[in-house]
């Protein structure tokens, strides 16, 4: 039971809220309306920034406004900005966060009268699940894109964009009649970059069928785009073009691969240079070949840095927003508090000072208690990430690419053997640190989590590794904790990276299956093993058992020197 004077503290509480609160509805609607004046200003101004391509300033303006909207009578203006957003971050390449920043606003589309906002977010998503190698998801977004009411222009954009993943899936001939309807569109012939794009797909798809049809389109295509001066556009046809004559007039193709590697260096497309580049080294002498490796090497460790810098900036800018709109809150709490105080002043008695009094300074003490422990922890597990990072990259990448400089310099790198082995190398090397980037990547959820898991998965699929997976769709992993789902991540990872670099194994299988309330994984390699007698976990096989314990499951090791590697895992459902 409640002691009589913590029911009359409570109660006096309640009163000076309850007594604020009436009088707060009193605010003047000229209050409400400035709020929104002020946000549509930081709206333009950021729009200005995004049209100038300075886009870290429009992300940080976009963010404020988004921050500042009221979400019961501003949809419109909160889903502009967070479009825009997820657009800067797209751009960026950091199509996990630009899916999480779209997605958020996928409850208050139905609250949107205009077409066009929703289009635009169904378009991120699509665009970031292409990216993102989920085909299935983004013509799923693409087709909710097509069949809005919205401007023909925008309806041949999605229905383009489903034809692309018909050729990423190597549908050709699915793509086909799609492409050859769009080019017939008068308002598509009038916008001569866009009409040029889609003579390059119509080539493309008939290059891929064998149709010599594909010769003509790709040269009409690069008419339109050398009068319009269009340097990306070019860089994307000699491509096409380098891939045509590659086969039967090898000269040729190396010319048009330079004229294509020219193009997207002055237009600034680096992912693009960089496959322009990959055809010049694979098809060159091995002299040649070796400097253009060398430039290939640095420009992805530049790529990576980049968008690796960019992704932590806009995390930052947007934990910043919502802190300080935290401490803002928290503000304007102790302001009202104070408010509340001065008003019963003339009324109020010894005891109600007293009570007030207690009260304020036993919720100052709580809030920077738990402040100050908060922050604490926080540094902590800051510095234990980065440690970990830190030890990742030097055991998983230093080593790999002193070995392939090593190779490049004592091998002849004109024989194909030697061409495919480095190659392999860089391939190993891009794979690891993609691995690691999306180690730290946390969104993991209900909705894209089998395909995460998969594709992390078959990352170590090689030629000389097979790895089987059964029953992972089996689980019910919507109603599996989310912190257990990313532990059993990161345990399979970790078993993968131990298998890549310690046991030599040409074929690994993970079994999935849920009984009794438990989830049961069971991995098996036929690598070299190790002897369990002599077997001290560290490292990866470390950071697995303290996962799964976290996670109230236990672990089994099984293993003989020369007799495979076995691991069971199991913990509650």
């Amino acid at each position: 039971m409640i002691p009589k004077k913590i029911q009359i503290t409570f109660y006096t509480i309640f009163i000076f809220v309850f007594f604020f609160a009436c009088q707060n509805k009193k605010k003047p609607v000229e209050k409400i309306a400035s709020n929104k004046i002020e946000i549509e200003k930081t709206i333009r101004s950021a729009d200005f920034f995004y049209k100038n391509k300075q886009l870290d300033s429009a992300f940080y303006l976009y963010n404020k406004a988004r921050a500042n909207s009221n979400l019961k009578d501003d949809v419109k203006n909160y889903v502009y900005c967070m479009y825009y957003m997820a657009e800067i971050q797209q751009k960026h390449e950091d199509f996990v966060g630009s899916t999480k920043t779209a997605i958020e606003t996928i409850p208050f589309l139905n609250q949107i009268k205009d077409s066009n906002y929703i289009w635009n977010i169904y378009s991120v998503l699509g665009r970031n699940y292409f990216y993102t190698y989920d085909y299935p998801t983004a013509i799923y977004y693409y087709s909710k894109a097509f069949t809005l009411k919205i401007d023909r222009i925008n309806k041949l954009e999605a229905k383009n964009n489903i034809a692309v993943i018909y050729i990423k899936q190597h549908k050709f001939k699915k793509a086909l009649p799609i492409f050859l309807s769009i080019s017939k569109e008068k308002i598509l012939k009038d916008s001569p970059e866009n009409y040029s794009k889609i003579l390059d797909y119509i080539g493309y798809c008939y290059y891929k069928l064998e149709d010599p049809r594909a010769l003509s389109f790709f040269r009409k295509s690069l008419k339109i785009k050398s009068q319009a001066n269009y340097l990306e556009g070019l860089g994307k046809t000699y491509y096409n073009l380098s891939q045509f004559y590659q086969k039967n007039k090898a000269g040729l193709a190396m010319k048009y691969a330079k004229l294509s590697y020219k193009n997207y260096t002055l237009s600034g497309n680096i992912d693009e240079r960089l496959l322009a580049l990959k055809f010049i080294i694979e098809n060159s002498p091995d002299v040649e070949s070796k400097k253009n490796m060398l430039i290939y090497i640095s420009a992805i460790d530049s790529i990576f840095e980049v968008r690796q810098q960019a992704k932590n900036q806009f995390a930052k800018i947007k934990y910043d927003t919502k802190k300080e709109k935290e401490e803002n809150l928290k503000l304007k709490a102790q302001k009202i508090k104070n408010e509340l105080q001065l008003a019963k002043q003339e009324n109020s008695n010894i005891i109600s000072y007293i009570v007030i009094i207690f009260a304020s300074a036993l919720i100052v003490f709580i809030y920077f208690f738990l402040t100050s422990r908060a922050n604490r922890q926080k540094i902590e597990a800051t510095y234990q990430s980065e440690t970990r990072i830190s030890k990742k990259l030097h055991d998983e990448l230093a080593n790999d690419i002193y070995h392939t400089m090593a190779f490049v310099e004592n091998r002849n790198i004109s024989t194909q053997e030697n061409k495919k082995h480095l190659l392999k190398r860089l391939e190993d090397i891009y794979s690891r640190t993609r691995n690691i980037s999306k180690e730290n990547t946390p969104t993991i959820s209900n909705q894209n989590y089998i395909v995460l898991i998969k594709e992390m998965i078959s990352g170590f699929n090689t030629p000389t590794t097979n790895l089987m997976i059964n029953g992972l769709d089996t689980i019910s992993w919507d109603s599996i904790d989310r912190t257990k789902k990313i532990a059993v991540y990161r345990s399979i990872q970790e078993l993968l990276v131990n298998m890549k670099k310690h046991s030599c194994a040409s074929l690994v299988a993970l079994t999935f299956k849920e009984l009794d309330n438990s989830i049961i994984i069971n991995y098996t390699d036929n690598g070299r093993g190790i002897d369990i007698n002599k077997m001290v976990l560290k490292n990866g096989l470390h950071n697995i058992e303290n996962r799964i314990n976290a996670i109230k499951g236990e672990i089994n090791i099984h293993s003989d020197f020369g007799k495979g590697f076995k691991v069971l895992i199991k913990f509650p459902a």
